[in-house]
């Protein structure tokens, strides 16, 4: 069994990104998992201010959530960002989260790929939705996950689920109307088979 936390950084209470957050939870779940959802949308996360106070084992100075999250996220095997795609990328509450990790980092005195410090050894995953299904919708997003979260923080990647075409901007969320949730669904029942 392992401990899942699943950091929601969508808008809408009951839009696309929490319905596929959902159905990963369930399948998780399911498979026996311990797993926690945090939503940034009720948790405030704000971005890094770069002041460097907080450098090697020292709180962030900022009055937000991360404090109070920084256990959670040590505590789990599996950190998964769920975002909707804005502006063909993850969210700003999404990317305020990951700046914060700065505060999480200890000093490393030899650093791979140029990096200054190290980062607990988490797996990671990402989900995420967007009303357009294009070849390249998700191409930003994935690269900067791939960049920060795995290549840079050293996170083992388990895997993206991007749920493209769940309907337009402006209407009602429709990702009931693709197979997107059962693919979620899996996803999270067989993280770890």
């Amino acid at each position: 069994m392992k401990n899942i936390l699943i950091i929601k950084g969508g808008g809408r209470p009951k839009g696309n990104t929490a319905q596929l957050t959902a159905s990963f939870e369930k399948g998780a779940t399911d498979a026996g998992h311990s797993v926690e959802t945090i939503s940034l949308l009720k948790n405030e996360v704000k971005g890094c201010l770069g002041c460097n106070a907080c450098r090697y084992g020292k709180p962030c100075i900022q009055k937000d959530s991360f404090n109070e999250l920084v256990p959670k996220i040590k505590n789990a095997d599996l950190i998964v960002f769920a975002s909707p795609l804005y502006f063909w990328t993850i969210s700003s509450r999404i990317k305020a989260f990951i700046e914060r990790f700065y505060c999480i980092a200890e000093e490393d005195n030899n650093p791979p790929l140029g990096r200054y410090e190290k980062y607990p050894v988490k797996d990671s995953a990402l989900l995420m939705t967007a009303a357009d299904n294009f070849f390249w919708t998700f191409e930003q997003a994935a690269s900067y996950y791939q960049f920060a979260i795995v290549n840079y923080i050293g996170f083992h990647d388990k895997g993206m689920l991007l749920a493209g075409g769940c309907g337009d901007t402006n209407g009602k969320p429709q990702i009931d109307k693709t197979d997107h949730l059962q693919r979620a669904y899996e996803f999270g029942k067989n993280i770890y088979s």
